[in-house]
């Protein structure tokens, strides 16, 4: 009788005792598994996957023959998950609302729009000093210098800005400053050159070749100030211009009067632009404007590779189409039908005063954007919501742009109808260059300036030409541009990726 009688098999499980919950004792150890539980309570409640707490315990340095050892579990997968089913999920809140960096107020957009839209008043008060026979093709005189040295402009401080701007994007201001410094200069001297070139096609064109000199400096002054974000300096050099326009036109100013105002707001934008630079042009130890030391953050450390000059080139492209559909909007009329035809100031004006709330609405598309991107759960309700968003900061942009070439038809004397087929083509423009601004915020500039670009060159084309009815061949060309514009963004913008800052 010395062998137990419970290690006989055919008597297991018949008269076993029942089994009985003791305590742990004192001396016992934990449970391995409880104490992780503890120690990764707060991680393990934020995950959303196991798979998460498998490679926190990875990188702690967990291997699958320690896990089967301590914890009894096949591997760190396996312990993930019996970790993941003890803890309840707990997401953390964000400490505050989350950063929107595409957020922007209304007022510094309007100020941009109005000083973009300003500078006209200068082609009103000069008007009688470009007085002379009417050049080819039925245009005022003095209208070739000027727009040749204007499309200049627009391609080199268009390229000039993003220059800039990229050295601000990478901290360094007192680079951005000596690249205005000398690519200012350097284009205002290309677009008078430019302006006296295209004189010379005519006899009475040299006394706008003059005046399309002095446009060729302001557009450098007034983009060092733009771009260094001085509106309200450029704005206050713009005065002269703003109180000497109504004067000139109720009180009948004489021409060295009006040469003086004009003369004047071009010194003032100058100096003011010359007063933002100079400072920064110090090789070492250099301050800030208005006698503040640059901060350590804004200097770029030595060796940084600079931006690339050939990454400017499609923003100058891209002032080219833009600008060239501006001014078909605004003169092809005349362009087609000779002298006998109304420049559609109006409409220039407008689409000049309509980028201040087009730049709101292309931040408040961003931040929108955003926002939906955090909201959305599925691809497909991320896409309907940009959609829905584009379609309103569209929708807004048109009736804003509709709002100021009605006023503006209104109160310009002898300014041309607008409706029917001169309507559709400025919404359809209107469309073209807000949907083009908005791809070149998501990077996507070369595409936008091609689209431009080939719109403005097929104009000239059948403007050149003769081909068709000029307005009905503009709505076309700019209908076109608008389908292709909106064909890319709808690729491009359905992405969520695209919308990661």
């Amino acid at each position: 009788m010395s062998g137990s009688l419970w290690l006989k098999a055919e008597s297991a499980g018949l008269d076993t005792l029942p089994a009985v919950p003791r305590p742990r004792p004192s001396w016992a150890a934990a449970d391995p598994i409880d104490e992780l539980t503890t120690r990764l309570e707060e991680v393990i409640a934020a995950a959303v996957h196991p798979d998460e707490i498998a490679a926190v315990l990875e990188s702690d340095g967990m291997t699958d023959d320690h896990i089967r050892l301590t914890y009894g579990r096949e591997n760190s997968f396996a312990l993930a998950e019996d970790l993941y089913a003890r803890v309840e999920r707990r997401y953390p809140e964000p400490d505050g609302p989350p950063a929107d960096p595409w957020h922007t107020g209304l007022g510094g957009c309007l100020l941009r729009g109005l000083v973009f839209a300003l500078p006209g008043l200068a082609y009103v008060l000069g008007a009688p000093l470009l007085a002379g026979p009417a050049a080819a093709p039925g245009l005022p005189a003095g209208t070739v210098p000027l727009l040749a040295g204007a499309v200049t402009g627009w391609v080199w401080n268009q390229a000039l800005s993003h220059r800039a701007y990229s050295w601000l994007g990478l901290g360094d201001r007192a680079a951005a400053a000596r690249t205005l410094l000398r690519g200012a200069p350097a284009g205002a001297l290309v677009g008078a050159l430019v302006a006296f070139a295209a004189a010379a096609a005519g006899p009475g064109e040299w006394g706008g070749a003059v005046f399309a000199a002095g446009q060729a400096v302001y557009l450098a002054a007034a983009t060092v100030l733009l771009v260094l974000d001085r509106e309200k300096a450029l704005l206050g050099a713009l005065a002269p211009l703003i109180a000497g326009t109504p004067a000139a036109h109720w009180l009948g100013l004489p021409d060295p009067a009006r040469a003086a105002l004009l003369g004047t707001s071009l010194a003032l934008a100058v100096g003011l632009a010359a007063r933002e630079l100079l400072p920064w042009t110090a090789p070492a130890g250099e301050r800030a404007p208005a006698g503040e030391r640059a901060p350590a953050g804004e200097r770029a450390p030595a060796g940084r590779a600079a931006p690339r000059l050939a990454a400017s080139v499609p923003y100058g492209l891209f002032g080219l189409g833009t600008g060239g559909l501006v001014l078909y909007a605004a003169i092809g009329d005349v362009v087609a039908e000779g002298a006998g035809a109304s420049v559609a100031g109006p409409t220039a004006v407008a689409l000049t005063l309509s980028m201040g709330p087009a730049e709101w609405l292309l931040h408040r598309f961003r931040s929108e954007s955003l926002a939906g991107l955090r909201a959305s759960t599925s691809a497909r309700a991320f896409r309907r919501t940009t959609a829905v968003t584009l379609s309103l900061c569209l929708t807004v942009y048109l009736a804003v742009l509709l709002a100021l070439a009605v006023t503006g038809t209104l109160l310009w004397p002898g300014a041309p109808d607008i409706g029917g087929t001169r309507l559709a083509s400025l919404l359809l423009i209107g469309t073209v260059l807000w949907a083009a601004l908005l791809l070149q915020s998501f990077g996507a500039v070369l595409t936008a300036a091609v689209v431009c670009g080939a719109a403005a060159a097929a104009q000239t084309v059948a403007l050149a030409t003769g081909t068709g009815d000029p307005r009905l061949v503009g709505a076309g060309v700019a209908g076109s541009a608008a389908a292709v514009l909106a064909v890319v963004g709808a690729v491009l913008l359905g992405r969520a990726t695209a919308h990661r800052t």
